[in-house]
């Protein structure tokens, strides 16, 4: 009966912790826009501030799992990039320790307990809220309760264990081997999804003499490899700088722990935290000794690593490859160090706008592919697409603002607020393949029939634009106007196929060929085209206009 309950509450719980983390992180995209980004950005730019907010935020919560859930959660947002992530994930760390100073004194606070509740107002919020950002926020306040609701039932799930003599006689008999002690604290934090359980089952064993304060140690550092399972468990389905992110919290902490083992393996860590503390240990205040060597194990594990903060990054970016038909989420060529050369700062941006473009036509194309061939998996990568779209939108614009504030070339200043109107065209070209998603999505779930004439006719359409599509990334790559000058072109032909192909569906519902649903779905499909087609003229007509000052402003020298 335990295991049948322990596996369906396994199960539970884990569909409730992804759930809540999807939510929280659509949430938490919804509701941050660039004001958000940039407190967060300017709250974690310096490594050592990164490492007191992880701090200050795992000792409000109690929690440094749900603290590096959170961060991760955040990563997938966008709203932090992995260096970032890396200095609050190592404050989580040291914020953890505080529960095993509470331990003895007072209950834990645990998060879990308000996890119902905030669901409740969450929905509330989300169901009733008159604006859209109250809505949001009632997302991201239910995203947090379910994911928290998870974590609860999985610690539910294994509660006995704390309980059971069996799990106690494993501490005492591998708790003196400091490798076997190690091993054995990481798997019981996996499965209790806690290293404060595990360090205060540890201090409660202790004050009743049943292991050792050695032994102690050991389990605890094992319980620090082990609780960083949840921050994997959260990087399941997320984008990459997520999982390396998660990589950065399991690295930091296994190559801590090993590191410290020199010294706990022949007795010097543990004769270190006698000496620094006063007055004889006993029964009574060894809770205070593990309490100290916790913390001192946390804080020397983040002085050792904060020089080495880029490395941690590369060593996770190494370890968690991109994959191929991987999304990069964030930007790639802008580099702030480049804007003290406004030319070459020039560039980056627009290389950056260029991949912008490609990720915006990738999207389009998986859009429209879908709607066409009644393929849905094509609709899977586009809400990252267009995320990553979104993304590159405010990190493109933020950096050319901050590049106008330098002195700038004439070209340059010409070129700067062409190239932000290009940036806002392709990332409304973005928007148009999730409305053509949309209809992709309504089209197969309803099996709404769309005649072979018609379909025909939307695919002379789609191959003009996808043209143009192809001919306008390659203008705004190369500069070339001749190129742009025959996206012109195209989207003339676009126009009238619009009208065209309208024309001959009204025909065609008329006739009784095609049920008014599906009239309704093939004329959005279309309007979303021409509207593309638009946007990629602006982006066309934008090199062009370039191209034409530069002429003059070469003729004029």
């Amino acid at each position: 009966m335990i295991t049948s309950q322990l596996i369906c509450s396994v199960i539970g719980g884990l569909g409730l912790f992804f759930f809540g983390m999807q939510i929280m992180s659509e949430g938490l995209k919804n509701i941050a826009g660039d004001r958000l980004k940039s407190i967060l950005s300017m709250v974690t730019k310096v490594p050592l501030v990164g490492i007191l907010v992880g701090a200050g935020v795992t000792c409000l919560i109690q929690s440094s799992s749900a603290t590096t859930v959170m961060v991760v959660g955040f990563v997938n947002a966008g709203l932090l990039v992995l260096k970032q992530a890396i200095s609050v994930i190592i404050g989580a760390n040291i914020g953890t320790t505080f529960t095993a100073w509470l331990v003895s004194s007072m209950s834990v606070f645990k998060v879990t307990q308000y996890a119902l509740p905030v669901v409740g107002i969450g929905f509330g919020l989300h169901a009733l809220g008159r604006t859209k950002r109250v809505r949001f926020w009632g997302q991201v306040l239910m995203g947090f309760g379910l994911l928290f609701m998870g974590l609860g039932y999985l610690k539910d799930a294994f509660q006995p264990l704390q309980e059971s003599q069996q799990v106690k006689d494993i501490f005492v008999r591998f708790g003196e081997n400091p490798l076997l002690g190690v091993l054995v604290g990481m798997l019981v934090t996996m499965l209790l999804q806690s290293s404060s359980a595990t360090i205060a089952i540890v201090q409660i064993m202790a004050f009743n003499g049943i292991i050792s304060f050695p032994a102690a140690v050991t389990l605890m550092l094992g319980g620090d490899i082990g609780t960083t399972i949840t921050a994997q468990l959260a990087a399941i389905n997320t984008n990459l700088e997520a999982k390396r992110a998660a990589m950065s919290h399991t690295l930091f902490n296994l190559i801590g722990v090993s590191f410290i083992m020199i010294f706990v393996y022949p007795g010097w860590f543990t004769s270190f935290v006698n000496f620094i503390i006063p007055g004889k240990m006993t029964t009574q205040n060894i809770m205070v000794y593990i309490a100290v060597a916790n913390s001192l194990f946390k804080v020397i594990n983040a002085a050792i690593f904060l020089p080495f903060i880029g490395l941690l990054e590369k060593a996770c970016i190494f370890l968690v490859p991109k994959k191929k038909g991987m999304i990069e989420m964030g930007p790639q060529y802008l580099e702030k160090h480049l804007l003290n050369t406004p030319p070459i700062a020039m560039e980056q941006a627009r290389r950056e706008t260029v991949r912008m473009m490609g990720l915006s036509c990738q999207a389009v194309t998986n859009s429209v592919k879908s709607f066409l061939d009644g393929d849905i998996n094509a609709l899977r990568p586009i809400s990252k697409l267009e995320q990553a779209v979104d993304n590159l939108q405010t990190a493109i614009t933020q950096y050319l603002v901050e590049l106008s504030q330098r002195t700038l070339r004439q070209e340059d200043s010409e070129e700067l607020p062409v190239l932000i109107h290009s940036v806002n065209d392709i990332e409304r070209i973005g928007d148009h393949s999730e409305n053509i998603g949309e209809l992709a999505e309504r089209k197969i779930e309803k099996k709404l029939p769309i005649s072979d004439e018609a379909i025909s006719e939307l695919n002379l359409m789609w191959n003009e634009l996808n043209s143009m599509m192809i001919e306008t990334a390659e203008a705004l790559k190369n500069n070339d106007s001749r190129m742009a000058e025959r996206a012109l072109r195209r989207e003339q032909h676009i126009n009238r196929f619009q009208v065209d192909l309208k024309k001959a569906h009204v025909n065609r519902l008329s006739q009784g060929i095609c049920n008014i649903q599906s009239g309704v779905v093939f004329m959005d499909f279309v309007d979303n085209l021409e509207k593309i087609g638009d946007h990629l003229s602006n982006v066309a007509q934008g090199v062009i206009s370039e191209m034409r000052w530069r002429g003059h402003s070469s003729r004029g020298e």
